[in-house]
């Protein structure tokens, strides 16, 4: 057993980190060598394991056998304890100065535990110039026993200063054999259900494990297939759109209500909420209040773009689908249970007609990433999906 064990379909990334993990525990004064280096950039799409990657990284830095993922050291990491590594979540959309300057300061600080101080930033995307800026001066000067672990999509995510100064690890999709292997052995999944939520995922090994555990998770998606067929007149398009984003509040909602209320009561807590002094605690923590309260909405923003953004995923497999079919392609289909409403999406659209829908898609991740209107967004697209079909209706003698 081993930190590396949950990783699927990334042996060359691994093989790599365990050569820089071996350097690291052989000379632990030298962050810079042929294999070990301060500042690490993991890229790779969505689902690819970026952040099990980055953790698994840290923890073995931090483990005295190197990651073996049984000891102290090992599960500590993994439940967010351990002091000398911190995982950092933007919260919200945007990570800012602030928040960055405080982990340049964290970093420097010495190792308490281990011979590592490591911080992993998630979505180091989502960095703004000026978190980047404060994060480019400890790249430039890092501590000698600190080291960085950022993860982005893309190398094209993060500022070519910053990525000039890291050493990347490229993670690939999984292949979807191999994750529907480890969510049959792992989590005793049926074959047959492990394959659909594989294939349905695109690689995706989270949202693969969602579809394969949660039968709400399965009718959503289900859902989301049956959307091309309520676009009708233009009220429907409407109507449809409303319904697909209410239905992913509703899912933030779910998450993001206890988790708003627990961090409430907590910072009131810490007020004296229920004591006996001069004042409310609720007056006393007016400011610091107000503070969690706008992480707390950064936060919903952040759920409901991720959420709407499976949804459009989801939509690009169905046409993709669709367009596999109808030009007679030998791939395999990622909706294959959907397959009456593959044919029928086919039999009412012709290849172009696909083609601007697929770019109808792709065009509203980008609206939706640069911060559009969910609602608008959403109507836009519906409305250019049935517009794509009409065109081609008229077009036939």
């Amino acid at each position: 057993m081993s930190v590396w064990d949950s990783l699927v379909g990334q042996d060359r990334a691994v093989a790599e980190l365990r050569r820089a993990v071996a350097e690291a525990h052989a000379d632990a004064s030298h962050a810079s060598t042929s294999a070990m280096t301060h500042a690490w950039l993991i890229i790779g799409p969505p689902g690819s394991g970026r952040s099990v990657v980055a953790v698994a990284f840290a923890a073995a830095l931090v483990c005295p056998d190197g990651g073996c993922g049984v000891c102290r050291s090992c599960r500590n990491v993994t439940a967010g304890l351990h002091s000398d590594v911190t995982v950092v979540r933007p919260a919200g959309v945007i990570m800012g100065v602030d928040q960055t300057r405080n982990l340049v300061g964290r970093i420097g600080v010495m190792p308490v535990r281990s011979d590592w101080n490591v911080i992993v930033i998630e979505d180091a995307d989502r960095l703004n110039e000026h978190a980047d800026n404060a994060l480019l001066k400890s790249l430039e000067e890092p501590p000698p026993h600190g080291v960085w672990v950022l993860c982005a999509p893309s190398v094209d995510d993060v500022l070519p200063t910053i990525r000039s100064r890291c050493r990347v690890v490229r993670l690939r999709t999984p292949p979807i054999a191999e994750v529907a292997a480890y969510l049959h052995e792992t989590a005793g999944v049926d074959p047959a259900v492990a394959a659909y939520a594989a294939r349905s995922a695109q690689g995706h090994i989270g949202r693969a494990r969602a579809l394969a555990l949660d039968e709400d998770v399965r009718l959503r998606h289900q859902n989301v297939l049956h959307f091309p067929a309520r676009l009708g007149s233009v009220a429907e398009c409407l109507s449809a759109a409303a319904d697909l984003v209410a239905d992913a509040k509703a899912q933030v909602a779910a998450t993001a209500d206890p988790l708003d209320s627990a961090e409430a009561a907590e910072l009131l807590r810490s007020y004296g909420d229920g004591g006996t002094g001069a004042g409310s605690a609720r007056s006393r923590a007016s400011a610091p209040m107000k503070d969690l309260e706008r992480e707390q909405r950064n936060r919903r923003r952040r759920l409901l773009r991720d959420e709407l953004d499976r949804v459009l995923l989801d939509l690009l497999g169905l046409y993709r689908d669709v367009l596999a079919v109808s030009t007679g392609a030998c791939v395999e289909l990622i909706n294959a249970e959907a397959r009456s409403a593959i044919e029928h999406l086919v039999a009412t659209s012709d290849t172009p007609a696909v083609v601007h829908r697929l770019d109808a898609i792709t065009h509203a991740r980008g609206a939706l990433a640069a911060d559009g209107s969910e609602d608008l967004v959403f109507a836009e697209l519906a409305l250019a999906l049935q517009r794509a079909g009409h065109r081609r209706v008229h077009r036939v003698p």
